[in-house]
């Protein structure tokens, strides 16, 4: 890429980041999709359509080849790379890769703040999210959607205090004392929601090993729902899988094959107010009991309860939070400790 393209990107990237600590410059960018597969849908009836009001009607045969299940992925490359491997970003339930963009009140994400410390970071729309598109049900997924309310999040990820927390009066919002979530851009963060499906799970994996097997040897960094996928990928391909950070898993791993992940670092971070959910407790104790089943197969995990290190106030969407920056600093010094970093 030429030296005039790379001064547009950083300046466009500059533009409305006054705040930056330093302009981010890339040697390239891109996107692509990765996984998937064909299936044939038949004996549906014909129908005719009128795609544009006032157009003329088009007979549609919903029968026939269709491409699904795939995932997409954006990619930002450093122009200084720092990292030793990719930084791979998946997202958790109901979310795409807006995840570790722009915080909801507008403060820099992950994805910046890792592309600034050198890492070429990969940000994906996992299967049946936002950009890698959907598929029929109930002919390839195989249940309904499933939708979120506005109070749902608010009342479940520990930014409210508990049932009943969310008010559509933001004055009236119960919040968790101290946290750390921008409540004023809880709105921009509802707007992110998608609908998920509960039957894609192995769809999910499979895409997910393709973008590793494309991109090759990487850090995975995974959140929430995708706690299970890091981890299953991770035993799918150890040897591509250079460290797995996990921020709130909500799922595990194959406790089974607990030792193929021995010879890769984990990072397993928890925020705050995690004993006054009525989830939470068993969240994390399946995540710690996965963790001692590496470590009784010689592996090295290292669970970090953001409290206990003195950084409070954390909901289940750390990234965002106002000390994201902080945890973000965490991971990466743990990053530099594991040898890492160029």
């Amino acid at each position: 890429m030429s030296r005039i393209a790379i001064a547009s990107i950083t300046a466009l990237l500059i533009a409305g980041h006054a705040h930056a600590a330093e302009p981010i410059t890339l040697r390239d960018m891109g996107s692509f999709h990765v996984g998937g597969r064909l299936v044939e849908i038949s004996g549906k009836p014909v129908k005719e359509v009128v795609f544009t009001p006032g157009g003329v009607p088009a007979k549609v045969d919903p029968n026939g080849t269709y491409q699904v299940e795939q995932m997409y992925v954006q990619y930002f490359l450093p122009a200084n790379e720092k990292g030793a491997y990719p930084l791979l970003m998946w997202h958790g339930g109901g979310l795409t890769g807006v995840t570790y963009e722009t915080t909801p009140d507008g403060r820099e994400g992950w994805l910046n703040y890792f592309l600034r410390k050198g890492w070429a970071v990969y940000n994906s729309d996992a299967v049946e999210r936002g950009r890698a598109g959907w598929a029929q049900y109930p002919d390839i997924f195989k249940s309904e959607p499933v939708f979120l309310t506005t109070a749902n999040p608010f009342e479940r990820f520990r930014i409210g205090d508990g049932p009943n927390s969310y008010d559509p009066d933001p004055a009236k919002r119960k919040v968790l004392p101290g946290n750390q979530f921008p409540v004023e851009g809880y709105e921009n963060f509802i707007k992110q929601n998608v609908p998920r499906w509960t039957t894609t799970d192995d769809a999910t994996v499979a895409a997910y090993i393709a973008e590793i097997d494309r991109v090759g040897p990487s850090v995975i960094l995974f959140h929430s729902q995708a706690g299970s996928f890091g981890f299953k990928v991770a035993q799918a391909r150890p040897d591509k899988v250079k460290a797995l950070i996990a921020i709130e898993p909500a799922g595990i791993g194959d406790p089974a094959k607990a030792n193929v992940l021995k010879n890769i670092p984990t990072l397993i971070i928890y925020g705050d107010y995690i004993e006054r959910d009525v989830r939470w407790p068993k969240i994390r104790a399946n995540g710690v009991a996965f963790a001692d089943a590496i470590r009784a197969a010689g592996g090295s995990v290292d669970i970090v309860d953001l409290p206990q290190a003195g950084i409070k106030g954390n909901s289940h969407m750390v990234m965002m939070d106002k000390n994201n920056l902080e945890v973000a600093g965490l991971i990466q010094k743990w990053l530099e400790a594991k040898g890492l970093t160029k």
